[in-house]
């Protein structure tokens, strides 16, 4: 598997070109609106520099030569109007700007999502790839902010520019020369600034994944009681602030570097301003520009230079230091994706797993090795074995969660490499160890595993009946409209109480194949006992896993798998593997002496 997405070093246009049509399909309206007023408002500006040379001339021709005052009082209202329609037109486009930006990152935010949904569920056990996601969620926000500045740049400021540097060039090529020589430190600075923070960013996603989970171990509502039961909230204090501590000295390092050779690039521009003022006043003593042309110029060159600067310095300068996160954005975007057919799985023929062997990434050996297990239609199988044995890694393999490095598994004679995951879990409900406590009602949070069918009262009833969850006044005031949230005015529950509505949501889903992965460690044995025997009967003709480590409640299967050390050991139903003295045997005497 590859470890990790590709850290090619994507040129700045190759990004662009791959991070427009992404922006594009998010926000196709908000964005051709906004750069067609760009285009307009931009030629204002030069409208503006026209009508000015033209009311000055005609001042002068007033005074000189005898014109009319109403050629001049003309030209000012021109002057007036050009000066009004650009000030409406910079209004619009600021109004339009932020609901662009809010509405993009909404879209990219889901984009991420659908995408984190589609990759392969094993990239989440790679750090590489969590800190991509992370970095991919900083960028997500740059990414709108860098494709409409690079287009403002093409649609407002460029038509202004090229049209005042043949408007300066016409006048005297020595001006358009020096226009643009002035601004050349300013560009250097800006490429130096965006392979700092290109390589900054690389270093700080792992420290600032770091300080957020120490900050979720301080604060989040599953982790702060014990965290601060068990006095370890300064431990966790310590390390988040030397982890922000480390983030902020990268960061302070970087900007300090580059706000210094900034500062002497803007001095030797700001020189280069004041020649330009020179050259002009020059130009007109010696008469080769008119005193409209020398009006026009000395009143744009200021809004020129202001101009320049935001290209370089502000839109530049943020797409140079903010070209690390999009660029992890794109590459995240563009990671490869979980592909295959999506057919109607036939499960007559059962799961197969054969020389199927699986390690983590990143492990030096294997979690499963050499596995071989062929299950029935309708049969109910039960592994078990010590922690770290494999169990839940191989109830993943063979439900398509995973997918094995070696080997094959097949569900229905498919295999699960070659069938889409939504295919594959179409015929399958489970409830896992780490279960999620929704908060949304007991109603929803039962209804949520098979939301196609909608919430059906009696389906959900049975569900309910069928987890044995005791819907009382006390702990469900509301019945199944009960918010489970205390954080949103309703009730909390106990652990075996949400074990309990895990399990009526996996009994909820339609399925051919059901698996439960140590649900009830929450819930005593007497009561696991009863779960279990109710769980048999509703999966009869129907193909069932059970992974416990309590091996009294694996008596109810069809057969006993037996791992150990990644392998399967033995199998065979309980009075099989107790004639066998072997391991199950060991472990079934350990576990009994406790209950007598």
């Amino acid at each position: 598997m590859k470890k990790t997405v590709d850290k090619e070093k994507m040129s700045f246009f190759k990004l662009f070109i791959k991070l427009l049509p992404i922006v594009f399909k998010a926000i196709p309206g908000y964005l051709t609106l906004t750069n067609v007023v760009a285009v307009i408002h931009g030629m204002s500006f030069a409208l503006i520099t026209i009508m000015t040379q033209s009311f000055f001339d005609s001042v002068s021709d007033v005074i000189n030569i005898g014109v009319p005052v109403r050629v001049a009082v003309i030209a000012g209202i021109g002057l007036g109007a050009a000066s009004i329609g650009s000030q409406i037109l910079n209004g619009f486009h600021n109004f339009l700007y932020t609901p662009m930006l809010w509405k993009g990152r909404g879209i990219l935010s889901l984009a991420i999502h659908e995408k984190a949904a589609a990759i392969n569920a094993i990239s989440y056990e790679d750090t590489d790839v969590l800190d991509d996601i992370n970095k991919a969620k900083h960028g997500m926000h740059s990414s709108i902010m860098m494709v409409e500045q690079v287009m403002m740049i093409f649609t407002f400021y460029l038509p202004y520019v090229l049209y005042m540097s043949w408007y300066l060039f016409r006048l005297k090529p020595v001006l358009a020369t020096s226009m643009i020589i002035v601004f050349i430190p300013l560009m250097a600075i800006q490429i130096i600034r965006s392979a700092v923070f290109s390589k900054l960013e690389d270093e700080v996603a792992p420290i600032r994944r770091e300080y957020e989970y120490y900050e979720k171990c301080i604060c989040d509502r599953e982790t702060f009681k014990e965290t601060y039961i068990l006095g370890a909230a300064g431990f966790f204090k310590e390390l988040y602030k030397s982890a922000l501590k480390l983030l902020n000295a990268k960061d302070w390092n970087a900007e300090l570097r580059t706000t210094l050779m900034e500062l002497l690039m803007r001095v030797l521009t700001l020189i280069g301003y004041f020649i330009i003022l020179y050259m002009l006043i020059v130009a007109l003593i010696a008469g080769e520009i008119t005193i409209g042309a020398f009006a026009a110029v000395s009143t744009s060159i200021g809004f020129m230079f202001t101009i320049m600067e935001e290209i370089v310095c502000r839109h530049v300068g943020n797409m140079t230091r903010e070209i690390g996160p999009v660029r992890n954005f794109v590459r995240f975007m563009n990671l490869p994706e979980r592909k295959g057919s999506i057919i109607k799985i036939n499960t007559d023929s059962g799961v197969s797993l054969k020389n199927v062997s699986f390690s983590y990434p990143g492990a030096k050996s294997k979690c499963i090795s050499e596995i071989n297990l062929e299950i029935q239609p309708g049969e109910t199988i039960a592994i078990v074995g010590e922690n770290g044995a494999g169990k839940s890694t191989l109830v993943k393999i063979m439900t398509g969660i995973y997918l094995p490095n070696e080997g094959e598994v097949s569900i229905g004679d498919n295999s699960t490499s070659k069938i889409a995951p939504s295919a594959i879990y179409e015929t399958i409900s489970g409830v896992f160890q780490k279960y999620q406590k929704y908060q949304m009602t007991l109603a929803d949070n039962v209804g949520i595993s098979d939301m196609e069918s909608g919430n059906e009262p009696d389906k959900i009833n049975n569900s309910i009946s069928e987890a044995d969850i005791n819907i009382d006044e006390r702990s469900f005031p509301d019945g199944k409209d009960t918010m489970l949230s205390k954080e949103f005015d309703g009730v909390d529950l106990s652990g075996g109480q949400w074990q309990r509505v895990a399990i009526a949501r996996g009994f909820y889903r339609d399925h051919e194949m059901v698996v439960l992965d140590e649900p009830t460690a929450a819930i005593d044995p007497i009561e696991e006992t009863r779960i279990y025997e109710k769980f048999a009967e509703i999966s009869k003709d129907k193909t069932a896993v059970i992974v416990t480590h309590r091996l009294g409640s694996a008596k109810i299967a069809d057969r006993i798998i037996v791992m150990n050390n990644g392998c399967i050991v033995e199998q065979g139903n309980h009075d099989e593997l107790m004639s066998a003295s072997g391991v199950y045997a060991k472990m079934f005497h350990a576990q009994a002496k406790w209950y007598m």
